[in-house]
């Protein structure tokens, strides 16, 4: 089969690679229908996450057919479509049993991270039962692909974590694919206002069609200025960090009102300065975290009720085939005005 494997900081490359077989009684082969690329792989080629080693396949998103199944699987047989979950999970362990599945004492996000992932023809998905969900029939493939990890992880980890509440004011910083999951899944819970802050004005104008009320592009204006006039000196409720850069988290510290949240969603490959000294009297909690997926069957009903609709996010698509144009498209967001890639079998 073939994948697209990392090999080493910096090099990727689409090679031929043995395809994955059954190692374990509750493992599933799923061969591949849609894929996508996440700015965690991005991350990953920056040498931000060491634990990701030469040769391994990348990829935690997708959606599938299932080729073959342990003799431990009880829900899935083969034929089946299902869902990829970028978290996998056994649904035994202590951390399992209260939904904390991204520290899964046998799982959490090891698909191309730990093991070979979904960037591939096929892939093995351990504990199948707990790490796949069937796909509801006549569902939007593409917009599925989205609730694999970047709508549960926008959901969870800035929306859930950060106590958005109606009539909340939030900001928003950053216009990627996870932040655009945060401003969707955000609306659920009603608040008064949403900022979206980014450089890019073509994903504010996205951001603005998707239901941000404001939008400020860093670099014509000072966002942490514009914040506080916006607000009357006051700050926002929920500031929420969707980037991964020190400079983004510092613009959540300047922004946060007394009593308010920081919800860091971003993922950091260096070190950020934690201003406490201008924190600490401010009442403000500051959450952060790896995504845990237990809201990803909330979601499934969420998307088959037409509430929100994720496929928005797809700007390019190609062909499984045509990884590495599709690396070099959605490495070159900006310039391409890509949001999300989705790549085909």
């Amino acid at each position: 089969m073939k994948a697209l494997v990392y090999q080493g900081p910096g090099q990727k490359d689409w090679v031929e690679k043995e395809k994955p077989a059954i190692e374990k009684p509750t493992d599933v082969i799923v061969k591949i229908t849609k894929t996508t690329i996440c700015g965690t792989d991005l991350h990953i080629l920056k040498g931000d996450v060491p634990a990701v080693t030469p040769g391994r396949t990348l990829g935690h998103e997708g959606v599938g057919v299932v080729e073959a199944v342990g003799d431990a699987v009880a829900n899935f047989k083969p034929g089946d479509a299902v869902l990829i979950s970028c978290v996998t999970s056994c649904g035994k362990c202590a951390n399992c049993k209260r939904s904390l599945y991204a520290h899964c004492e046998d799982g959490g996000w090891i698909l191309g991270h730990l093991i070979d992932g979904t960037q591939a023809e096929y892939v093995r998905i351990p504990h199948g039962d707990n790490s796949l969900y069937p796909i509801p029939e006549g569902a939007d493939e593409e917009a599925l692909v989205m609730l694999s990890d970047i709508m549960p992880t926008g959901f969870e980890i800035g929306v859930q974590y950060g106590h958005v509440k109606p009539g909340d004011t939030i900001a928003i910083v950053g216009a990627g694919p996870v932040g655009m999951s945060v401003l969707l899944t955000s609306q659920f819970y009603s608040p008064g206002r949403i900022v979206m802050i980014d450089m890019d004005p073509a994903r504010l104008a996205l951001a603005r069609q998707f239901g941000a009320t404001d939008t400020i592009q860093v670099g014509t204006e000072d966002a942490v200025a514009k914040i506080m006039e916006m607000t009357d000196g006051r700050g926002v409720d929920v500031a929420i960090e969707a980037v991964g850069v020190p400079a983004t988290f510092d613009t959540c510290q300047k922004i946060v009102s007394a009593g308010g949240n920081i919800a860091n969603v971003g993922v950091h490959g260096t070190p950020v300065e934690l201003h406490i000294e201008e924190l600490w009297i401010k009442n403000i909690n500051i959450s952060m975290g790896l995504v845990n997926t237990n809201t990803t069957p909330m979601l499934l009903k969420t998307l088959g009720s037409g509430k929100v609709d994720p496929s928005k996010l797809v700007t390019h698509r190609f062909k499984l085939d045509e990884m590495m144009d599709a690396y070099e498209v959605f490495g070159n967001a900006a310039r391409e005005k890509a949001m999300k890639v989705i790549l085909s079998a």
